[in-house]
């Protein structure tokens, strides 16, 4: 079974990164590693913006992104070759830029900026990345070989945003990657791009990176999929806010959903779901500290804390619907929550009693329009500018007394709404905006420093 290496923007950010990863997928050779590479640091949103001045008619401003670009990978090129890159690569750099000069004329004429033409350009990243990688590590290592992930990665025409068609991966996968990878080669393709039916270019959307190494994952049955990045893993905390937080040894991938869902800076759930669906486990890796700690994410963890890890999203806006039509009423929560839908709005948190219910909504929420259309039938007053504060464990429904622990560690804040998650893996409790940074470092305090 095949190994998946995964490199974001970061990992290869220049040629000092890519020496790193590329030494790290030597050390990997004997697991026929797939490496997986992001476009080097910041290069996509330079095609973004050039392809917008581009369609703006300034030229002169699409050009100058496009030098920056230039510039960029031919650096790399020169630190990675020491001064002098091979002949060919440089004509293979020089070529994939020349197309996009082409293209941000032509874009420039016609004024038009399409969702299919955005994708050509912002392919061209991953393309330029895995172009210069594949050159060095040949140079390091003779049995290795660029491949277009256009060829395998199938997926809808809806650009910028497409969607994988999983089982035309697998087959192609198995037909065309499967039997080039072997233990002693590498083999080095794209992330975050893919291919419709028509061999149009299509992108998965921005992280969509992630999403590749694990739909590639699943389709050859890895054995892992490493995901190498900036961080040694998912912590217990953003240690931007509690110094003290540490990487998490392991994590269910319903613990990293709702950690998600809540604000914390872990994969999206969504990007990893095919490889933890074939129960491959992911595992989030530091690049610069590879023998330091990481993450694994599986389909169940079973982690010997009661609370695995706590995050914070805000602000949010609580609303609090009274009605004596609540008592003994059937179909009152259907009509309250009928306007929330009408309406397009997400509800985050509830909380119910006999004759109220309390909910959270995202900041932008259209506040008016929902209480006026809650007047006619029940007494809405909001809340504006708090946060949510969550613990996420998987063993909470099964530990005593952590609610009690939660409360006492927040007795300085004054804690307005608390709900315990339908999955019973998160507690989440609401408090004013400008108190959730605190409030989340009480919290950890007590359950990660106190043992």
């Amino acid at each position: 079974m095949p190994l998946v290496m995964k490199f974001g923007g970061s990992s290869v950010a220049d040629a000092a990164c890519m020496r790193q990863a590329a030494q790290l997928v030597e050390q990997a050779l004997p697991h026929a590693p797939l490496v997986v590479l992001s476009a080097m640091g910041k290069t996509t949103d330079a095609l973004f913006r050039g392809a917008r001045a581009a369609r703006d008619g300034r030229l002169d401003a699409a050009r100058a992104e496009l030098e920056q670009i230039g510039a960029r990978h031919v650096d790399a090129a020169r630190g990675l070759f020491d001064g002098a890159p091979p002949a060919e690569l440089e004509q293979a750099l020089r070529g994939r830029l020349e197309e996009l000069e082409r293209i941000f004329q032509g874009l420039a004429l016609l004024a038009e900026l399409s969702p299919r033409s955005m994708d050509a350009i912002a392919a061209r990243g991953e393309l330029l990345s895995t172009t210069l990688f594949a050159a060095y590590f040949r140079q390091r290592s003779a049995d290795s070989e660029w491949f277009d992930a256009r060829s395998v990665l199938r997926t809808d025409s809806a650009h910028g945003a497409a969607q994988p068609r999983m089982e035309s991966v697998r087959a192609l996968a198995l037909e065309r990657l499967a039997p080039r990878l072997a233990p002693g080669r590498a083999l080095v393709t794209q992330g975050y791009i893919g291919a419709d039916e028509t061999g149009a270019t299509t992108t998965l959307g921005r992280g969509g990176s992630d999403w590749s190494a694990s739909l590639l994952g699943a389709a050859l049955g890895a054995h892992e999929v490493q995901i190498w990045t900036d961080v040694e893993g998912v912590y217990t905390a953003d240690p931007r806010l509690a110094p003290r937080a540490e990487p998490i040894a392991e994590l269910s991938f319903a613990e990293a959903a709702e950690l998600a869902a809540f604000g914390a800076k872990v994969l999206h759930p969504a990007t990893i779901q095919p490889a933890v669906e074939a129960n491959i486990p992911v595992t989030v890796r530091h690049t610069l500290r590879p023998a330091g700690r990481f993450t694994t994410i599986r389909g169940t963890s079973r982690g010997a804390r009661s609370v695995t890890a706590l995050a914070t999203r805000g602000p949010v806006h609580v609303l609090t619907v009274t009605s004596s039509r609540m008592l003994a009423q059937a179909g009152f929560l259907a009509r309250l929550f009928e306007v929330f839908g009408d309406e397009g709005v997400s509800v985050d948190l509830v909380a119910t009693a006999e004759v109220s219910v309390s909910l959270t909504v995202e900041a932008d929420a259209p506040l008016e329009r929902l209480v006026a259309r809650i007047a006619p039938f029940a007494r809405c007053e909001v809340a504006r500018e708090r946060a949510i504060v969550a613990l996420v464990g998987e063993r909470l429904r099964e530990t005593r007394g952590v609610a009690a622990a939660a409360l006492a560690a927040l007795t300085p804040f004054h804690v307005e709404m608390l709900s315990m998650g339908a999955n019973e893996i998160n507690l989440s409790v609401v408090v004013k905006a400008e108190q959730a940074h605190d409030a989340l470092r009480a919290l950890h305090a007590r359950f990660f420093e106190s043992a």
